[in-house]
């Protein structure tokens, strides 16, 4: 069907339109102005308790995202993360499932797609991704990732969202106690379009099947006029936020990402963060966890189709740009998102370390494979050791402790 609305929830629809704050011009105030100061946070934060779409939010949002590295913005960040979440920094135990990446979609960012047939492709049996979460269940894992392309064909008697499930209760078998976290919202949305049935039914199918929670990928950036530069085929802007809406009302909780580095400007970002905290609000007026983290993903271009790589005209990320990035998101995002991740596997290790002292208190997974950005370039590599993660932390004299998916203490319930 082509009605974008056909398969979310008509309230989700309409409170998606209410969240998506769309990007506008700069405001005058932004050119020249002053330096970050924490009465401007404390101003940043009263307007988005009141509104994050009003003038007031759009206005302040867009003085903090034209920022630079220098000044007081780094000290800041990394003083708000102290205040919200202490000196503690945490990483999870996980093994990535990407069980294919047949794709009937074409991002011009993405070099991990692949036709059936084609040099490259390849979708894994159950039997295969069994094995893999087996063996990442005698390494201590606690967490499966597991995302794929969009394949028409990975279906079980005819319907999509039994394969889905049947995937899920393979790994669980073979890894029985790991949590599930599966499935971004443009891959929710594909199975219930391939079997014409409401996004709410997919969703409850899949938490039946084990699924555990989402990740939230797939936002790119959440601005209808990059996306449609950047994957034009995808779920719309709306859309992401109808699904997560509807994740999140279930009762899962997701992460919320932005890609960033490429065809966006400051406005696009300011909108994308802004949307991030209306849609937190909305989670948190209806007592449901929402967000659990915010993971800022840098564009790796080494691999990228030639037309979006010769346009961004970068291979890997402007690292100072990022972690500016970084520092800005915490101070944005405040108390809607205590906890902050940066990209070991696009920022390397040392990149991710520096990002600790930018605002973030998470250095991800331990990943133990990983496909989709190792074969758009990127330099971390696919894996890392406890050892390594606890490491990196402890290089800057921070305390450091394994958390389980939800951020609660290993063995212990989920912190909310």
């Amino acid at each position: 069907m082509s009605d974008p609305a056909a398969w979310i929830a008509p309230w989700a629809w309409r409170e998606a339109d209410r969240c998506l704050i769309p990007p506008r011009p700069n405001p005058p105030q932004v050119a020249g102005a002053a330096g970050w100061t924490a009465e401007l946070q404390q101003q940043l934060q009263g307007a988005l308790r009141s509104d994050p779409g009003s003038p007031e939010s759009w206005v302040l949002a867009s003085r903090l995202l034209h920022q630079p590295a220098h000044g007081a913005l780094r000290p800041l960040a990394d003083q708000r993360r102290q205040q919200l979440v202490g000196e503690r920094v945490t990483y999870v135990v996980n093994r990535n499932l990407n069980f294919t990446n047949h794709c009937l979609q074409h991002c011009s960012f993405c070099a991990f797609r692949r036709d059936a047939g084609q040099q490259g492709a390849f979708w894994h049996s159950f039997e295969a991704l069994q094995e893999r979460a087996s063996l990442a269940a005698q390494a201590g894992a606690t967490e499966l990732c597991i995302q794929g392309g969009l394949n028409p064909e990975a279906r079980l008697e005819g319907s999509s969202l039994r394969y889905y499930q049947a995937l899920l209760r393979a790994v669980q078998a073979a890894a029985p106690g790991l949590h599930l976290h599966a499935f971004s919202p443009q891959e929710l949305l594909f199975i219930a379009e391939q079997d014409e049935r409401p996004l709410q039914a997919v969703i409850e199918g899949l938490m039946a099947a084990g699924l555990g929670s989402v990740p939230g990928t797939a936002a790119e950036v959440l601005s209808e006029s990059v996306r449609r530069q950047l994957c034009p085929e995808k779920l719309s802007a709306r859309q992401w936020c109808g699904v997560v809406l509807q994740v999140h009302r279930s009762g899962l909780a997701s992460t919320a990402t932005l890609m960033a580095g490429h065809l966006e400007q400051p406005a696009d970002r300011a909108a994308h963060l802004l949307t991030l905290v209306a849609l937190q609000q909305a989670a948190w007026q209806h007592q449901v966890s929402g967000f659990s983290e915010f993971v800022l993903l840098p564009f790796i271009g080494a691999q990228a189709p030639a037309a979006l790589r010769q346009r961004v005209g970068r291979d890997q990320p402007d690292r100072t740009a990022m972690l500016t990035l970084t520092a800005q998101a915490r101070l944005l995002l405040d108390r809607w998102f205590v906890n902050h991740q940066p990209s070991w596997v696009k920022l390397t290790l040392a990149g991710a370390t520096e990002a600790l002292r930018w605002g973030c208190n998470d250095l991800g997974g331990t990943l133990m494979e990983e496909t989709i950005t190792s074969m758009a370039g990127a330099q971390g590599g696919t894996a890392q050791t406890p050892d390594a993660l606890e490491a990196a932390a402890r290089s800057l004299g921070r305390p450091v402790a394994q958390r389980t998916t939800l951020y609660g203490e290993v063995g212990s319930a989920p912190c909310r």
